[in-house]
């Protein structure tokens, strides 16, 4: 019988797994690596590799282990979980950085008190 690994789960430990998920997806991206190429690298189908990045309850603690080994080699759950990748980092500041454009004369005057 197949158990929902969610329904078990209170609502709290399912955020945790939802950021989990959200965090290696960021690194994946931050890396430019492919979900199907670190699914291959790590010996996963692509659609675990999907349910893992949408935070699922019900994958393996190693299949993330390899995942993360697979994004980014050398990395520990620790450094994913505090988000000190460098390549995260750059994600982060691309991120922040937005041209800052000036307003038109309607904005202008609707702001105009």
């Amino acid at each position: 019988m197949k158990i929902n690994q969610s329904a078990m789960l209170m609502p709290s430990q399912q955020e945790e797994c939802a950021r989990l998920g959200q965090l290696l997806a960021r690194l994946r991206m931050a890396r430019q690596v492919k979900q199907a190429d670190a699914a291959l690298r790590a010996g996963l189908s692509r659609n675990t590799a999907y349910r893992l990045e949408k935070g699922e309850p019900g994958i393996a603690l190693g299949q993330v282990l390899r995942y993360l080994q697979a994004i980014s080699p050398g990395s520990t759950l620790l450094d994913l979980l505090s988000e000190k990748d460098p390549a995260l980092l750059a994600l982060s500041a691309r991120e922040k950085t937005q041209r800052v454009r000036d307003l038109s004369a309607a904005e202008r005057e609707e702001l105009d008190f």
